[in-house]
């Protein structure tokens, strides 16, 4: 389906693999296109409730490919034309998306794992803003994240100085949720996924929508998207269940409907 992806959807989550392992998964323009691909497909099959995004082989994303680079290239148009559409329809997507960060996630590879929801690592995994190491600045989405992740002088401290940021310390900072033993890598991606694909799918995605409009909204806009947003939630057959559940005394049975 894809030349530089793998895509398979299991237990309602639709897992997206960075499939150039011998570059340590790096962006070229098919990549680029490839994710964006997978993550629209996602997003408009019902059967999905959750996207996990990891990289094949030892890393997650080394970034972009430098073999690719050229002296007179105009790095704000592969932006423009290659990373801003990928990066928008992950905004787009109002299921949750889970970056299983398998290794390094350095360049373009950290903002890609910053613009998922959710992060959780291997203890192997590690976060590297080496944008800085080359003469740049951090880029795709990075800067617009990673404040909002772990606050603005941390993020400062990270982009200046580029240094390698380890699973332990990524967690110790809030960059991710969760730092799982190589060894049972996989099945606890997994369950971490199914514990998403269990919860009420369109209140996730409005929870979504709302936490992004917080930043640019007055005090006042934001309380009428409250009624907004619960007013379509309380439409939702998830809401009808949760309510009956609560009446009998049983754990809900959400359906993402």
């Amino acid at each position: 389906m894809y030349e530089t992806v793998l895509y398979e959807v299991r237990n309602a989550t639709a897992y997206i693999t960075l499939n150039r392992p011998e570059t340590y998964n790096a962006f070229t323009e098919q990549l680029n296109k490839d994710l964006g691909s997978a993550v629209k497909a996602a997003s408009r099959d019902d059967s999905v409730r959750v996207l996990v995004v990891t990289g094949a082989g030892k890393a997650f994303c080394s970034g972009e490919d430098l073999g690719g680079v050229s002296e007179n290239m105009d790095h704000g148009e592969v932006l423009r034309s290659r990373y801003n559409p990928m990066l928008l329809e992950i905004e787009r997507c109002e299921k949750p998306i889970v970056a299983a960060v398998n290794g390094v996630a350095a360049g373009a590879g950290m903002s890609l794992a910053l613009s998922c929801d959710f992060r959780v690592a291997s203890e192997k995994a590690s976060f590297v803003e080496a944008f800085i190491h080359v003469g740049l600045v951090p880029d795709a989405g990075n800067l617009y994240f990673l404040p909002r992740i772990i606050g603005h002088a941390k993020a400062l401290e990270l982009a200046v100085f580029g240094e390698k940021v380890s699973a332990e310390k990524a967690l110790n900072v809030g960059l991710v949720t969760e730092v799982y033993s190589h060894e049972s890598w996989e099945e606890d991606v997994s369950l971490f996924a199914d514990r998403l694909a269990k919860l009420p799918t369109k209140a996730v995605g409005l929870i979504k929508r709302n936490l992004r409009a917080s930043w640019s909204s007055t005090y006042q806009e934001f309380l009428e998207r409250d009624a907004q947003a619960q007013r379509i939630a309380g439409k939702t057959d998830d809401h009808r269940e949760g309510v009956q559940s609560f009446i009998e005394k049983r754990k809900p049975l959400f359906t993402g409907k």
